[in-house]
């Protein structure tokens, strides 16, 4: 009897070695230091943004230059959870989630109405109209922003455990607290994604980006699987965002819509990683870290070096740096494509 699988070895020593990296991650801040953690947390950070639009766009086929907008109003719901609400924190970071998963549902209601690169410029507009109304939110410093009030930042839940356990100061132990949630989520939203690759709807969501009319002629609901998709990635946008500006414990409306750090950057990770792939993301936002670190004080310089490296991967690796390696070695770690297995031979499909 013959069968589709998607398991391979590399997955399940991947999962392995996810399961210990996650472990030790945990255990790190007990011999990293501050800026080490606070590295780490901007890199998890981006790979969550970089995982959601890689979703977004190179599984679902939804090209969106917008998801800033999920970005600043996830941050601004948990400030306004804050301070307006007397909400701890942590708990506010949800708020975010669901505040941009209320703003996807008009965003998607519009900007499904559009096609191809008028769906990128829609999303893009929405995200430009929703900054301008969040500036004139005076009661969040309108725009010039606001700061996490004191009482707020020196009660946030866990950072006195953290403390003790660490012997660290009060800032010291935020950014630890931020780094922890940040490495949850980036495994949650990775593992989440990769199991929707995996299921019966991922195969749907690749049939509905690689041609829509064929997916819909073997029953696939291509605009609910859009939505869902689309819903699903704002909500774990906006939870990144609160996180984000957690950390940082300071907003501003340019700061939090800032299409450039949310996603141009974003964008970028993903191209010269490899899109439509969990790996490339992985790939692509340590080599942009590495650049960041090297280039961030050369001012414009550095972000025309990113475009130069940016054409320059897509004229000699379309697939970028992973699809690269993948294609010469035939490693797959995350492996999605599924194969037909049975009792003699086993072949691919």
């Amino acid at each position: 009897m013959y069968r589709s699988t998607t398991r391979t070895r590399a997955g399940a020593a991947t999962a392995i070695v996810v399961l210990a990296l996650a472990v030790a991650g945990l255990a790190l801040p007990a011999v990293a230091s501050r800026s080490v953690i606070q590295d780490l947390f901007f890199i998890l950070t981006m790979l969550t943004l970089a995982q959601i639009w890689n979703l977004l766009a190179g599984y679902g086929g939804l090209v969106s230059v917008g998801q800033q907008a999920f970005v600043g109003l996830g941050a601004y719901a948990m400030f306004a959870g804050v301070i307006l609400l007397g909400w701890n924190p942590v708990w506010a970071i949800l708020l975010g989630g669901l505040a941009a998963l209320v703003l996807a549902v008009p965003t998607a209601y519009f900007a499904f109405r559009l096609q191809g690169a008028y769906f990128a410029i829609g999303t893009w507009v929405i995200a430009e109209v929703t900054r301008l109304l969040i500036a004139q939110w005076k009661a969040l410093g309108g725009g010039t922003g606001t700061s996490l009030p004191r009482e707020a930042t020196s009660n946030i839940l866990g950072t006195d455990l953290i403390r003790a356990l660490f012997s660290v100061r009060e800032a010291a132990a935020r950014d630890i607290l931020a780094y922890w949630l940040a490495l949850v989520l980036v495994v949650a939203v990775t593992g989440g994604i990769y199991w929707l690759l995996r299921s019966r709807l991922g195969l749907a969501l690749s049939a509905v980006r690689d041609n829509v009319e064929a997916a819909r002629s073997v029953g696939v609901d291509a605009r609910r699987l859009k939505w869902a998709v689309f819903l699903i990635a704002a909500a774990a946008t906006g939870l990144t965002g609160a996180l984000i500006f957690l950390q940082t414990a300071r907003i501003s409306p340019d700061a939090a819509f800032a299409v450039t750090d949310w996603t141009a950057y974003v964008i970028f990770i993903v191209v010269i990683g490899g899109i439509g792939t969990i790996e490339g993301p992985i790939v692509g936002v340590l080599v942009f870290f590495v650049l960041r670190s090297a280039l961030a004080d050369y001012g414009s310089w550095y972000l025309m070096t990113l475009g130069l490296i940016a054409i320059a991967v897509m004229l000699f690796a379309p697939k970028g740096l992973w699809g690269l390696i993948s294609a010469r070695s035939g490693l797959h770690l995350f492996p999605v494509r599924r194969r037909l297995v049975g009792p003699k031979i086993e072949g691919g499909i």
